[in-house]
């Protein structure tokens, strides 16, 4: 289930009002967040709201990271919901992923935005109960004082996605789009997110969710192309002028595996 969600929506765990407001959205997942969304002195409130039953979506909850004074509360809270998935800020080490999971009895989705979480992001996708590693590109350029940039991040995201591979888990989700007044842009953010493999992009607003869907599904001249490539038979043809074998017979099952 984790691994086909594309647009996964955040919203404040200490806003009920909104829970549902978020599942109308179009969005494939609802992610409760206790974590940045939600003030110091409104964490116990809003840990309180946590719920599951507003939707037959997904719902993911983010957790406060080790090391804050939230965070085994929010372990318990999670534990106790009927939640898809558990995302963990700041993962930084395998270990402490598998702990989150094993005390969540919930897979985990490591969202790697430090230094030392990308340095240790293979180890991390390869550890028991991780399910999907997600890109935390603001904090991580906090951290290292680069700017967010597409071309000073390409290393980062590119790590990313071999990491997931390494592991045979899922493709990793993209970084927000802080840009919220033009959804063309969360459009072409996420075009870049698929031009390097990975398969979603985490969301902060409604008007995000139809955009960064559309980027992630096949076009119509793609799925086109698909049909063709596997309609050429077996062995080196050229399709469209151009040569098709075996590697190419895999993007093509991969593209119409998407529109079922």
């Amino acid at each position: 289930m984790l691994a086909h969600i594309r647009a996964p929506l955040f919203v404040p765990a200490n806003r009920p009002e909104r829970f549902a407001k978020a599942a109308a959205s179009g969005a494939d997942a609802i992610i409760l967040d206790l974590e940045d969304a939600v003030a110091a002195d409104a964490k116990l409130e809003a840990r309180g709201m946590l719920a599951a039953d507003f939707t037959d979506l997904p719902v993911w909850v983010r957790i406060n990271p080790p090391g804050t004074p939230w965070h085994q509360a929010d372990l318990a809270a999670v534990a106790a919901l009927s939640c898809a998935a558990v995302i963990l800020p700041k993962a930084e080490d395998a270990a402490t992923c598998t702990a989150v999971a094993t005390a969540t009895g919930k897979p985990v989705v490591a969202l790697v935005e430090t230094a030392l979480g990308l340095a240790t992001c293979r180890a991390i996708a390869a550890a028991e109960g991780v399910a999907r590693l997600a890109f935390g590109s603001i904090d991580f350029c906090a951290d290292l004082g680069c700017a967010h940039d597409r071309d000073v991040l390409l290393p980062s995201r590119w790590e990313l996605v071999l990491a997931s591979r390494l592991a045979g888990i899922a493709p990793p989700l993209d970084g927000v789009t802080v840009a919220l007044s033009d959804p063309a842009i969360s459009h072409d953010d996420a075009l870049h997110a698929v031009a390097l493999g990975m398969s979603g992009k985490l969301c902060i607003h409604p008007k995000q969710i139809a955009a960064v869907l559309r980027a992630f599904a096949p076009t119509p001249a793609q799925i086109d192309w698909a049909r063709r490539v596997l309609a050429s038979g077996d062995g080196a043809v050229s399709v469209d002028g151009a040569m098709v074998d075996e590697p190419v017979r895999i993007r093509a099952r991969a593209i119409l595996a998407q529109v079922g």
